[in-house]
Formats: C-alpha cells, structure tokens, sequence
C-alpha cells in the first residue's frame, strides 16, 4: 500500500523516505502592503521547514519574500496571483475576457490588528488578521502554534472565503496549509493552498467527473487522459474550476498538472496543489451557481450556438467504409422513416482504417465532392473522424517531420485508445503558428469539399517525452484540446460559415468551441449512468452543449462483438433526445432497422426529437449568454434544497422541463420533484413538488419528463425528414 494518509506525503507529493530533495516553505504573516495602479501588493516571507513529516520550522534558513497581489475584476471576481520564479501568466489561451469585465481599483487600511482592503465605493474586498488566537495557560508539554498567514477574501462584498490557517491536529502535524511551496534541490517546484471549507459544504464541477454530485470527500489529479469508459477517475476533460454549495468557485489559471482535495485529505479544508512555482486563482462570487458560473465564463468565454442541422440526429458507427455503404445507410434512414440530418464517417474513410491521412480512399469514395454533395442534397451533412497525430505511414510524415510541424521524440504516444496500434510519430505542434496553419489546410480541403463538422477525437495524450516549439510538453498536455479545438473550429466556421466541432478532451476556455461529447461509454446500464453523470459536472464546469453516444460506445463484456440490448438502445435514445445533441456511434451497428423490435419505438423518439428544436434552439440562445448549460443539475435551480445537492440521475432540460431517464431493466424509478407545480409533458399530470414519486414504472416506450406549470413549450407540429423542411413560421407554443 502506497497512501500513508498524510497530507506532506500524499497530497504534496513528498517521497515518504524524504530522500527526493524537497524542503517545504510556509507562508508566514504579511510584512507589508502597497497599492500599486489599483491592485494591492502583499509581501509575504516564507519559511522553511525541516525536512520531516513532523512539521517544524528550519529556524537556521532565512525567510523569503514574495509579493502576493490581489486583483479585482468588476464587483465579484478577484485574482490572486503570486510568483515564486519568473512571472505570472498575465493572459493565456484560456482566458477570453468579457468586455464588461473591467478591472476595479482596490486600496487599503492598515491599523495594528488588520490590514482590511476596499474597494473605491468601501466594499470590503479582503481582511489580513494580525489577531492572536486565545490562549488559557495550561502546559507548555506540545509547542504552541507558528507564525502562519490569516486572509480572507470576500469576492462579493459580502461572502468571506478564507485561507486554512489552522488545518492541524498540533502544531507539528498538519492537514492543510494556507499557503505554501515546495522547493526541489534549493528551486521552488510546485505551490499550494487551502481554503476553509464547512462541514456540510458541498463542491461541484472540476471537469467531466463520472461519481456522485457531490464531489467533497474527493481528490481529483488535473491531469487529462483517456477516460477509457465514464466509470472510472479517469478524465478526458479536467477543468481547474469548482463551484462550491458556499457560493463561490474557484478557477485556477494554469496548464500544469494540478489537484484539487475537496474536503477529503482534511474536512477542514479544499486544497489546491499546483506543479509549478505559482500560484495563480480567480475567486468569483455571486447570490446563486448560475451568478458564479457566468462570471466564470467573462473569464474563459461564452459558448457559441451551433448551427440548426446539429441539433438533428447524428448516424454514426465505428465505422462505415464506402460511399455506397453510406448511402445506402442514409436511403434507408428515409425509407424507414427515422429523421435525421447528419452521417458521420469515423475511421474507415481512408486509405487505410484508422491511418489518418486526412485524405479519401480513392476507391471506396471515387468523388468525394459529388458524394458529399449529392448527401446534401437528400438533406444530410457530412462529418469526418480524424485525430491529431502523425503515423510514420502516413503521406504527410515527411513534411511534418522535415518542417517541424511535429513534436519531436523517440518514443510513442502512450495510454491512448489505439484500436489498429498506428505508430505515431508526433503530435502535431499547435504551439507553432506555421504548424497550426499546416493543419488548418489539411481540413480546409475536406471542408471545401462540403464536409461541415471535423470530430477532434484524442487530444488528451500528448508526447510528454517530446520537444515542441513553444511550450514544455509538461505545460502544453492539458491545454493541448483547446489549441487543437480552436484551430479545427476557426477552419470549420471559416469555410462553412458555421462554428462546430465534435470533441472528447477539454480544458478550461474550450467550452467556447461546441460541442463536446462524453467518450467510450459501455453499452450498459452503469455506461449510462455514468454518462449522465459526466455531462451534468460538465455542465457545472462552464460548459453548456454536450453529448454522447447513443446508445454507448462498446459492448460488454465483449468490446466489439456484444449483442446490444434492446432495452438499453431505447433508454439511451430517449435519453439522447433531452439533450443539447443526439448522435448514435458505437463499436458495430447502430442502425435502428437491425432492432426490428424496437424499432417503431425508436421512431416515435426521434419524431419527438425534431418536434423539440424550437424549445431546444430557444434554450441553447439562453446558453450562450448566461451561466446556464442546456443540461442542467437540478442544484442550478434549486441550491438551497439540500436534496437537489445529491441528484445527478435527473436534470433540466433548458429553463423549463425536468428529465428523469429510466436507466434499469425493472421499468421503475424513484422520482424527485423539487419546489414548484409540474405537469407531465405527456400525461398532463398535474403533481405538485418537494416530494418524491418512489418506485414508478415506466413501460419501455414512456419516458418520465415534467414541465413547470404555466410554462409554454415551443414544437414542431409536423414530421419532417430533416431540419432543412421546417419552416419556423408553423412553431406552436405548448401550454402546461
């Protein structure tokens, strides 16, 4: 067993035999504070401790200073930053500033027992208390507590969010530390804090999390890699963000390989360790999670609305492998009378499965640009799988290799899910303008042709063992998917005029680029589930479109060959059919024909999907503006119903409907209606909430969805093949 459960050894990441060079510095109470162009200067001296797991001051090394400067951004955010080599990251790729966003000058007053920083209409800001702690003489048998820092911030004006000054059995055994660093071999390494946290607090988002809502009492590594599945701790989409029940979140700046303990190696505390000689977080606050995650957004961006066609079904498979099989595909999705706007081609449109040369097999698809055309012209789209590394049998390996367009290494990409084991040579260098230039008319050509949505599959993995032009790989591996989304998505809306992707990996800012979708899900009950899961984090992370596939991506127990069960495949479409996007993909047939069973099942589902469009684009307008995603935890309407705080099998489907997808073979499920009157979209029911429904059967072709009482639901009141048919001037309004 490796976990010592000790926070020195397993959140700090110290060798238990202390033998790796690392000395821990803690921060001491502040020395001096300036005002400097409106921001407010800390000096704070560091100290260094012994090199034990029993903490004590090396009173032999000499403090250092630091200068800690707060920031504050409008009326709720504040930057906190600190450099202990070089300089803050000023700005980044993640960032993308909201233009009402505009920084707010701070000052200061000082007297003997706090330092208390406002701003100029005397909001208080933040406090640093020189206060001693109390004391009652008892015994001088354990040493009394050492210098350490106490500041609170208040990002709001109102809200107190402080460091962990005392997360501690005794002085000499610590939990948590307010503020401190790590130096390895005599240079500052990596860097931490902690924030007081409350008992029964609770803590949101940090990514596509596959576990329970609440994700206190868990340490997450902010590192991204293939998921493998969405039922495991592994993560496509890490995102330094949390939203915490308290009502503030956190986002900490940076590309580095990070984690967050929420309330999990102390109670006391949510810790935040940082691999680099930084710390650098914005603490944003606001009356409600929704107030917080837009602010996060005038940070890091707003999601952009995709085009109509997307919201219509996606028909996809691993893989299809000629134009004909295609077509014939797409014929019968009319034939049988199953709408549908876009045929996704996964790996098999090239020369070779899976060898991405970003280029059509000649003989399989002989006239790309009359075959995508003629698509068209049946009132399909046409999306294209591809991936961001270069084999060594790929055409363009030369090239990239020649003109550095590539990371250079010597060994091969690891942990990625590399079905025809290609050897890769390199990733391709979006840290180099001329390289991202290269890649971006590597798809231009396909986008030319009529292609209109590229996926971004990969991009979590990188060569960490390579060199890239402007970025160590060790800071460029999380923020890999948004350079490689950005590029792919610029292109795309370039050519096409509409702004689309189809991707797996995230990080902060990527949420700007839609859409994302959840990974390799099981076919399987705990697939779904765990999908759904992912998707509603996701949503409290800042992103606000989000999909998956229907009705998951491989089979169990055998991952290509499994019969899929009927049951799931219809669960999983209605499930699909409330969300921002719907698209069937999976390891072998997805077509709902080779399910006679189902199938009129299936029909009625996906009939309803196109009825739904108006509501669904009238919520993703609403998405692009505010904090809202179009899949919403329940804990976004109702944050002070501590009940809401634990659901993640229901959600809200935009502002007015609530979802609760059936995700058993039993047919029954317990329902949580929250506060307010709901009317049973299908039943017109009228139930009234803060209740629960225990044990509803749910025949297979029902779905339990309910809409706020008086709300009205825009729909399409025809059948339509595609979303070139409809004409928006027929939208009725639904009232419940």
């Amino acid at each position: 067993m490796q976990q010592t459960n000790y926070q020195l050894l397993d959140f700090l990441d110290f060798s238990p035999q202390l033998n790796e060079g690392d000395r821990l510095w803690r921060a001491c109470s502040p020395t001096t504070i300036e005002e400097i162009n409106g921001d407010i200067f800390i000096t704070i001296p560091f100290q260094k401790q012994n090199n034990s797991n029993e903490i004590t001051p090396d009173t032999a090394a000499t403090k250092k200073e630091y200068q800690l400067r707060i920031k504050a951004l409008g009326d709720k955010i504040l930057r906190v930053s600190l450099a202990l080599t070089g300089s803050v990251m000023e700005n980044s790729e993640m960032l993308e500033m909201d233009t009402r966003l505009q920084p707010t000058a701070l000052t200061f007053e000082k007297n003997e027992l706090e330092w208390t920083i406002d701003d100029l209409a005397g909001n208080k800001k933040a406090v640093i208390s020189f206060q001693e702690p109390q004391t009652d003489w008892w015994s001088d048998l354990v040493p009394g507590p050492v210098e350490t820092i106490h500041l609170s911030f208040f990002s709001d004006g109102k809200k107190e969010v402080a460091l962990s000054a005392y997360d501690m059995f005794s002085p000499t055994r610590h939990d948590a530390f307010a503020l401190a660093y790590v130096e390895r071999n005599d240079e500052p390494h990596r860097a931490t804090f902690s924030l007081q946290a409350k008992a029964d607090e609770c803590y949101y988002g940090t990514g596509e999390r596959f576990t329970k809502m609440d994700l206190s009492g868990k340490t997450f590594q902010l590192r991204n890699q293939d998921g493998q599945g969405v039922n495991n701790r592994r993560a496509y989409k890490n995102i330094p963000f949390y939203l915490s029940s308290e009502n503030y979140g956190l986002f900490l700046h940076t590309t580095s390989f990070a984690k967050f303990s929420l309330a999990d190696h102390s109670t006391r505390s949510a810790q935040v360790l940082v691999e680099e000689p930084v710390v650098d977080f914005f603490l944003i606050g606001g009356d409600s999670p929704e107030e917080i995650l837009f602010g996060y957004r005038q940070l890091t961006g707003f999601p952009t609305m995709p085009p109509l066609w997307s919201f219509g079904t996606w028909m996809s498979r691993m893989t299809y492998f000629s134009a004909d099989e295609v077509n014939e595909i797409c014929d019968r999705m009319r034939t049988e009378d199953f709408p549908c706007d876009v045929i996704h081609l996964d790996t098999g449109w090239f020369e070779t499965d899976w060898l991405c040369e970003w280029k059509f097999n000649d003989e399989r698809f002989p006239n790309p640009p009359e075959f995508i055309q003629d698509l068209k012209n049946k009132g399909y789209r046409v999306s294209l799988w591809q991936l961001p590394y270069i084999s060594y049998n790929a055409i363009q390996y030369k090239e990239a290799d020649e003109k550095e367009y590539i990371s250079k290494s010597e060994r091969l990409i690891s942990g990625s899910s590399n079905f025809s084991v290609q050897d890769f040579a390199g990733t391709i260098d979006l840290t180099y303008d001329k390289a991202t230039e290269w890649y971006k008319d590597l798809l231009r050509k396909l986008l030319e042709m009529g292609v209109v949505c590229i996926k971004t599959d990969f991009g979590e993995d990188i060569h960490l063992d390579a060199e890239y032009r402007n970025m160590s790989p060790e800071k460029l591996h999380n923020l890999y998917p948004l350079l490689y989304q950005k590029a792919a998505y610029e292109v795309t809306k370039e050519v096409t005029g509409d702004g689309i992707i189809w991707a797996r990996a995230g990080w902060a800012g990527c949420q700007r680029y839609p859409l994302h979708w959840g990974g390799d899900s099981a076919c399987s009950w705990d697939g779904l589930a765990g999908s759904l899961k992912g998707g509603l984090q996701l949503g409290l992370s800042g992103f606000g479109f989000w999909s998956h596939d229907v009705p998951g991506f491989h089979g169990v127990p055998n991952f290509m060959n499994s019969v899929l069960p009927e049951d799931i495949y219809v669960r999983w479409t209605q499930f699909g059919v409330f969300s921002s996007h719907l698209r069937y993909h999976g390891s072998h047939k997805r077509e709902p024909w080779h399910y006679p069973n189902i199938a009129p099942i299936i029909r009625k589902w996906l009939k309803l999907r196109y009825q739904l469009i108006p509501y669904i684009l009238q919520q993703s307008e609403i998405t692009t503006k505010t904090g809202m995603p179009v899949l919403r935890a329940l804990i976004l309407h109702h944050p002070d119903d501590k009940t809401c705080r634990q659901i993640d099998d229901q959600y809200y489907f935009g502002e007015n409907m609530l979802v609760a997808p059936v995700m058993n073979s039993e047919n029954k499920r317990d329902i949580y209606l929250p506060e307010g009157t709901w009317v049973h979209f299908f039943s017109r029911e009228v139930f009234e909430g803060e209740r629960w429904l225990k044990n509803v059967e749910v025949p297979l072709e029902e779905m339990p969805v309910f809409v706020k009482q008086g709300a009205e639901i825009p729909m399409y009141p025809k059948d339509v093949n595609c979303t070139d048919e409809m004409d928006f001037g027929k939208v009725i309004e639904m009232k419940y």
